[in-house]
């Protein structure tokens, strides 16, 4: 299992944050390890290039890490929930604001998707890639109806608490608000009290 391209094709994509010479690393311990080996192909108008080859251990561990199940191990961090947990701390306009450009941003991403799936049928890779990218931005798509459904309530009770206290704006430790007054008022008025 060859690809003599592959890293001149990941240099010039950069996707996914692997730098090229990141890349190289992970290919000398690989070597190093004994999953591939290093050969050197002559070419004519270029400096020679590099050609990893699995070796059959490689081969094994391929086999064996395609066959494994995936667990999650980051957790379900999304920024997506980030930003609607803060929109659900500044209220309902806020709540709505994100929740409507968030589904526009995901129904420009399928609109897309749909455009590129047209373009790749006849590679059967890059179609299920494709498919899969339109899977999973359905799925966060979906997940904003459940945003609305759940968060609503909380962020009109947050807008009413707001509408009721209003905050002020900073006017400085001289007047009892801002950097030096009204929280370290209350924070030594707490600790007096206890």
């Amino acid at each position: 299992m060859c690809a003599p391209d592959a890293a001149h094709r990941l240099q010039h994509s950069r996707r996914g944050g692997l730098s090229i010479g990141h890349l190289y690393q992970i290919l000398d311990r690989l070597v190093r390890d004994g999953y591939v080996t290093r050969s050197q192909v002559a070419q004519s108008d270029r400096p020679d290039k590099n050609l990893y080859t699995l070796t059959p251990a490689g081969g094994a561990e391929v086999a064996d890490w395609a066959t494994t199940a995936c667990v999650r191990t980051g957790g379900f961090r999304d920024e997506v929930f980030l930003k609607l947990l803060g929109a659900v701390a500044l209220g309902t306009q806020a709540l709505t604001t994100l929740v409507e450009a968030q589904r526009q941003t995901y129904l420009s991403e399928l609109a897309g998707l749909a455009q590129q799936r047209r373009a790749h049928t006849d590679d059967p890779l890059v179609a299920f890639l494709i498919d899969a990218a339109i899977a999973h931005t359905k799925a966060d798509a979906g997940l904003l109806d459940s945003a609305e459904r759940h968060l609503s309530p909380l962020a009109a009770a947050r807008s009413e608490h707001n509408r009721r206290q209003p905050v002020e704006p900073d006017r400085g430790p001289e007047h009892g608000t801002g950097t030096g007054g009204g929280k370290d008022q209350e924070r030594e008025a707490w600790s007096d009290s206890a």
